[in-house]
């Protein structure tokens, strides 16, 4: 189905005229497709990382 910007649309949750440029604290949640588990498994409550979530998190770090 192409994309349609009339029919495809988003409402954004951003607060209006702030800037979101400033060194603050943000939560950001990353969502998968189909919301696979390809980062690894949560045991215990405790999250253990696989390979390709040791390497988001090393890239993650490496941010600003």
């Amino acid at each position: 189905m192409p994309y349609d910007p009339n029919r495809h649309h988003r409402r954004s949750i951003r607060l209006k005229g702030y800037d979101y440029s400033q060194a603050r604290a943000y939560f950001v949640t990353i969502c998968t497709q189909d919301r696979a588990c390809l980062f690894g498994k949560v045991v215990n409550g405790e999250m253990r990382l696989n390979d390709a979530g040791r390497m988001v998190l090393a890239e993650w770090n490496m941010l600003p």
